[in-house]
C-alpha cells in the first residue's frame, strides 16, 4: 500500500514539496515509468500490464474508455504499486466525445470564443465520465495549406484568431479548477510549425525561419500557455533541420525559459523513436539521450526511455538531476489534477451522456459555424432562406443527406453516431407537414464514380421548386495521413452538379467536408453555397434551421477556399512582393501574345490561368441581412509607447432581420525593418443586431498590437505610420491611419523616415 500518498495539493508551495517528496521516495526505475505512456490494449488488463504497473514502470496509458478497466488499472497502480502513484489517462478528445461538436476548424467559423468554451467543457466532462483526465487537444498548429488532412483539427490560418480561440479551448478543457471531476488536462499540439509541411503532407519536412516561426506559429502555443494549458505535444516534423523531439531550442529557450511553463511535454505517437528514421540520431539509445536534452517529459507508445534511460543515468550519459526534472514536471500535473486523493471514477457523479444540454450546445456550435458562402438571387430575391410557400416541393440530393457517421468528421473514436441527427431526418421532421421532400442519394459515398443514379436525381430536381445538393469529402478524407494534392469535389460530384444544373432549378449546395475545397468548377453552375462542414451530432437540425431561416447564419471563414488546387498556398496575410498584381496587370493565359518576345503588361506576382484572388477570402461570410459600415475614426492621429489608440465605426444591420455580425480590424505597417504581411487580424467583435440597429464599435489598439518579429531579433512595435481597415472580411476597405512613436532611443528602431 501507499505511504507516500500527498493530500489534496492546494497552493504551489505545498505541490513543489509534495514532488520532492515524492522524487525522493522513488527508485531510479520507479522515475523512468513515470515517463513512460503505453497505448492499453483495450477493454481489459492483461498480466503483462498489470506487472509493469506494480513495478511503476507506467505513469500514463492512453486510449482506454472502458470506465470499469479504467477503474482496475488505477486500483492496481495505487493499491499493489510501492508508492501509489496513479495512472494519468489520455485520449484524443478531440471535438467532443460522444456528443460529437463540429470539427475544431468548423467551430473556428464562429469566431466565437465563449462558444468554442462551452463545447470543449461538453467534451470535457463526458471524457471524464469514462474515466479520461488528459485529452490530446487542442490542435492549435496554423493551418494555410487545405491539402493537409490535419486542417481539420486546427483553428484555421491566422494567429490572432487561433490564439484566442486556442486559450478558448484550454478554459474548455480544464474547466475553472484543473482538479474538479470534470476537468480534463489538455494538450497544445504539435509544438511547433507542423502546419508548414512541405505540399501539404503529413510528416512532412518543415522549413521555417525563425522570424516566421515566431511570427505566424508560435503566438497560439503562447496562447495556450497563458491561460494555463497543463501539456505540450510535440511534433512530428523538424524544425530548421532539428525534429521537434529533439529541439531544445523550442522545448527548453522558448518554452520553458521564455514563457515559463512548468506543465509536461508528451512526445507525439513514436516520435522519439522516429528521430533515427528522421536520420538523427542511429538508435532508441541516442534518440532518448536527445529527447531527454531537449526537454520531451514522457515518450507515447515508442520504448527509448524504458529500455535505455536508466543505463543511461547509469552510465553517466544522463544526469540523474534531468531526469528528476522531466519526472517533477509528470508529477507536478498529476497533482494539480487531483489524482492522488481522486483516482478512481464514478460514472454516477456526472451527467448524462448526450442529454438535452450537451444536444443543445452541439447544436448552436453546428448553427454558428455554417458559413453562408453564395447566396445568389432567383426571380429577384436571395433564394436563402426557403419559404415553405414558394418551395413546396424540395428535392434532397446526394450521400451527404443522411449519413450520421459521416457528419460526425474525423477523430471520433468515442462518438456515437446512433444519436446524431441527419440533414434528411432534421428537414422531414421540421417542415415535413409542409413541404415535400423527395430524397434520392444519386452516390454511394462522396468518392463515388458511378453515374447510375443520376438520372433519378435529375428527375427529382425537375419535378422541385428546388433542389438541395449534400456533397462534399467523407469523414475518411481529412484528418491525420488523409492528404491529398488535389481538393476539388471528389468522384462524380462536379459532373452530378452539372448535370442537375441542366434541369433549370434552383441549386444549393450544402457543403459537408473537412477542409475548404477548390469549386471554380462549380461555383457558377450552383445558386447558393452553405458551407456546414463536418458538423457533428446535431449538424442536421442546425442546417436544416439555416435552410428555411429559422437560423440566419453568421460564420466566417477562418481560412481561404483557393480557385484551385495550384494556387496554393494563398492566404489574407501575404507579403507584397516588389511587383504586386493588381487588376491591370494581370493577364490571362488566352491573352497571351503569341510571339514570346513580346512583354505582356503582367509582369507582376500571379498565375495566368486562374484569377488571382481566392475564390472565398479569410473572414468571409454572408447572413440573411446586410451590415453597412460607415464613419470609421480615430481617436487621436497617434500615439506613445504606453498609450493607446481607439479605432471606431458605426455598423448598421440594414435588414429587417435580428442578425450576428463579426466586426474585424486589420493593420498593416507598410514601412518596417522587415517586410510585414499585406494584412493582419488584430481584433474581432461578434455582436448581435437588432433589425436596422446601428452600433458604434470601438476598437483599442495598444504598442502590443503593433509589434513583431523585427530584424534586431525582438518582439517590438517601430516608430511610424500604421494603415488599419474595419469591415466584415479581411478584403475590408473602409480605412484610416495612424502613426506610431516608440520611445526606444536605438536609431534601427525609427523607420519614420522611410
Amino acid at each position: 500500500m501507499n505511504t507516500v500518498l500527498p493530500p489534496r495539493v492546494r497552493d504551489e508551495r505545498a505541490l513543489e514539496a509534495r514532488v520532492t517528496e515524492l522524487l525522493e521516495a522513488m527508485t531510479l526505475d520507479e522515475k523512468v515509468g513515470q515517463l513512460v505512456q503505453r497505448n492499453a490494449p483495450g477493454g481489459h488488463v492483461p498480466d503483462w500490464l498489470a506487472d509493469e504497473i506494480r513495478a511503476g514502470r507506467i505513469g500514463s496509458i492512453l486510449n482506454e474508455v472502458d470506465v470499469d478497466c479504467v477503474n482496475e488499472i488505477q486500483s492496481i497502480a495505487v493499491e499493489q504499486s510501492r508508492l501509489g502513484i496513479p495512472i494519468l489517462f489520455g485520449r484524443d478528445v478531440i471535438h467532443g466525445f460522444r456528443t460529437v461538436l463540429p470539427l475544431p476548424l468548423a467551430q473556428a467559423c464562429s469566431w466565437n470564443p465563449e462558444l468554442v468554451r462551452i463545447g470543449a467543457r461538453v467534451a470535457a466532462v463526458e471524457a471524464a465520465a469514462s474515466g479520461v483526465h488528459w485529452t490530446f487537444a487542442p490542435m492549435v498548429d496554423i493551418g494555410r495549406d487545405p491539402r493537409w488532412g490535419r486542417v481539420a483539427e486546427c483553428l484555421g490560418e491566422d494567429p490572432h484568431l487561433s490564439s484566442v480561440l486556442a486559450a478558448a479551448m484550454v478554459r474548455g478543457f480544464q474547466g475553472e479548477g484543473l482538479d474538479a471531476p470534470d476537468s480534463i488536462a489538455a494538450c497544445a499540439k504539435h509544438f511547433a510549425g507542423y502546419g508548414a509541411c512541405e505540399a501539404g503532407k503529413d510528416y512532412a519536412s518543415t522549413d521555417l525561419t525563425e522570424r516566421e516561426l515566431r511570427s505566424v506559429h508560435l503566438p497560439p502555443f503562447h496562447a495556450a500557455v497563458q491561460a494555463g494549458v497543463a501539456t505540450l505535444m510535440t511534433s512530428f516534423s523538424d524544425v530548421d533541420g532539428i525534429p521537434a523531439s529533439a529541439n531544445a531550442f523550442l522545448l527548453t529557450q522558448v518554452l520553458r525559459e521564455e514563457w515559463g511553463f512548468d506543465g509536461f511535454v508528451v512526445s507525439d505517437w513514436e516520435s522519439i523513436s522516429q528521430l533515427a528514421v528522421h536520420g538523427l540520431t542511429e538508435g532508441d539509445r541516442e534518440s532518448a539521450v536527445e529527447a531527454v536534452t531537449a526537454g520531451v517529459d514522457m515518450e507515447m507508445a515508442s520504448r527509448c526511455y524504458a529500455d535505455h534511460l536508466a543505463a543511461l543515468v547509469n552510465e553517466g550519459v544522463i544526469r540523474e538531476s534531468r531526469v528528476d526534472e522531466l519526472v517533477a514536471n509528470v508529477l507536478r500535473t498529476k497533482l494539480r489534477l487531483g489524482l492522488m486523493e481522486r483516482p478512481f471514477c464514478d460514472p454516477g457523479e456526472f451527467p448524462a451522456i448526450a442529454n438535452a444540454e450537451h444536444l443543445e450546445v452541439a447544436r448552436r456550435a453546428a448553427v454558428e459555424s455554417c458559413v453562408l458562402l453564395k447566396n445568389d438571387a432567383v426571380d429577384h430575391r436571395p433564394l436563402l432562406p426557403l419559404d415553405p410557400e414558394r418551395h413546396r416541393r424540395v428535392a434532397v440530393i446526394g450521400p451527404m443527406a443522411d449519413d450520421a457517421g459521416e457528419q460526425l468528421g474525423t477523430w471520433v473514436f468515442d462518438g456515437d453516431p446512433s444519436i446524431a441527427r441527419t440533414p434528411l431526418d432534421a428537414l422531414r421532421d421540421g417542415w415535413g407537414d409542409r413541404v415535400e421532400f423527395e430524397y434520392v442519394r444519386a452516390l454511394r459515398k462522396p468518392r463515388d464514380r458511378s453515374h447510375d443514379a443520376f438520372d433519378a436525381a435529375c428527375e427529382a430536381a425537375r419535378n422541385a421548386d428546388v433542389a438541395l445538393l449534400f456533397l462534399g469529402e467523407g469523414a475518411v478524407l481529412s484528418g491525420e495521413a488523409h492528404c491529398r494534392s488535389d481538393i476539388t469535389l471528389p468522384g462524380a460530384q462536379e459532373a452530378l452538379i452539372h448535370r442537375l444544373r441542366a434541369t433549370g432549378t434552383p441549386l444549393v449546395l450544402v457543403l459537408m467536408a473537412g477542409r475548404p475545397l477548390a469549386l471554380e468548377s462549380v461555383v457558377e453552375s450552383v445558386d447558393a453555397i452553405l458551407c456546414a462542414w463536418h458538423p457533428g451530432t446535431m449538424g442536421g437540425p442546425a442546417i436544416a434551421d439555416l435552410l428555411f431561416g429559422v437560423e440566419n447564419p453568421s460564420g466566417k471563414l477562418p481560412i481561404t477556399f483557393p480557385r484551385v488546387t495550384g494556387q496554393i498556398p494563398i492566404h489574407y496575410a501575404e507579403k507584397r512582393t516588389g511587383k504586386p498584381v493588381t487588376p491591370e496587370t494581370w493577364v490571362h493565359i488566352d491573352d497571351l501574345p503569341e510571339d514570346a518576345g513580346q512583354l505582356s503588361a503582367g509582369n507582376t506576382s500571379f498565375h495566368m490561368d486562374v484569377w488571382y484572388r481566392p475564390m472565398f477570402s479569410f473572414g468571409h461570410g454572408f447572413g440573411y441581412t446586410h451590415f453597412h459600415y460607415e464613419n470609421l475614426d480615430r481617436s487621436a492621429e497617434g500615439f506613445a509607447s504606453g498609450e493607446s489608440i481607439e479605432i471606431s465605426v458605426d455598423v448598421v444591420n440594414t435588414g429587417d432581420r435580428a442578425a450576428t455580425e463579426v466586426v474585424q480590424l486589420y493593420l498593416r505597417d507598410p514601412v518596417a525593418s522587415v517586410t510585414r504581411p499585406v494584412r493582419e487580424l488584430k481584433a474581432f467583435q461578434r455582436i448581435d443586431f437588432a433589425p436596422h440597429e446601428r452600433r458604434r464599435v470601438v476598437f483599442r489598439l495598444t504598442e502590443e498590437d503593433l509589434a513583431f518579429w523585427s530584424r534586431r531579433g525582438r518582439h517590438e512595435a517601430e516608430t511610424g505610420r500604421f494603415e488599419v481597415w474595419i469591415g466584415g472580411n479581411s478584403e475590408a476597405r473602409l480605412g484610416t491611419d495612424f502613426h506610431f512613436h516608440s520611445t526606444d532611443r536605438d536609431p534601427g528602431h525609427d523607420r519614420s523616415s522611410t
